[in-house]
């Protein structure tokens, strides 16, 4: 059973997480501890709300080098929510710019769309050679956000597998790239297929502790 630690740095749906991935088959801990967050065979980044708030929690806690240092060392992460916009190189809400993490190229602005929030089902487009998303290709997902990134073309040309939706605009809902996996949508409020994906994503922890002949094909670094 691979050990996942769900990181608490003031903000996300901790329990909820908690509960999806025990469902899903891991051996979870919530925490603030980041010894144990380094050490986990996967690493969960949550997070609702405002991206500059996410960040700021980050920061206070001292996470933002344990996380790239994960990924920088070949460990898996999973964002989800405002836990995959932190990864990118900033965010743009309500005039004010604010730095991620810049494990991924491209910024966070809000959705060009009459209705916002975009909450609610809505249908994701994986590639063909997605990890997260096999046997999972056109499903629904639950949304609730306002912001997300676009350039899922510029995503695919720097070495990202993207998975897109629409609420709008074209908008980049999952990214894949070596150990670092992230979603827009919520899994955890996914029913099903969230139970599927995070299975998917368990299952492939223990091949990124393997050689490279044995790891994911999908989303290579």
């Amino acid at each position: 059973m691979s050990r996942v630690v769900v990181l608490d740095y003031g903000s996300g749906n901790l329990r909820s997480a908690e509960r999806a991935l025990a469902a899903a088959g891991a051996d979870v801990t919530v925490t603030d501890d980041l010894a144990a967050a380094a050490d986990a065979d996967g690493l969960v980044v949550p997070g609702v709300g405002a991206f500059a708030a996410c960040m700021a929690g980050i920061e206070a806690l001292g996470a933002g080098p344990v996380i790239v240092e994960r990924v920088d060392a070949g460990r898996p992460v999973l964002g989800i929510c405002v836990g995959m916009q932190v990864l990118f190189e900033r965010g743009a809400e309500h005039g004010v710019v604010t730095e991620g993490l810049g494990l991924l190229p491209g910024q966070v602005g809000q959705l060009p769309a009459a209705r916002l929030p975009h909450m609610g089902w809505n249908t994701v487009s994986p590639p063909a050679d997605s990890v997260l998303f096999a046997g999972l290709a056109q499903s629904r997902f639950y949304f609730v956000h306002s912001y997300a990134v676009g350039g899922a073309a510029a995503l695919a040309t720097a070495g990202v597998a993207v998975t897109t939706a629409h609420h709008g605009t074209e908008f980049v809902a999952a990214v894949e790239r070596g150990p670092l996996s992230a979603v827009q949508f919520h899994p955890e409020k996914s029913a099903d297929t969230g139970a599927a994906l995070l299975r998917n994503w368990l299952n492939t922890l223990s091949l990124w502790a393997q050689p490279t002949t044995g790891r994911p094909a999908g989303g290579r670094r």
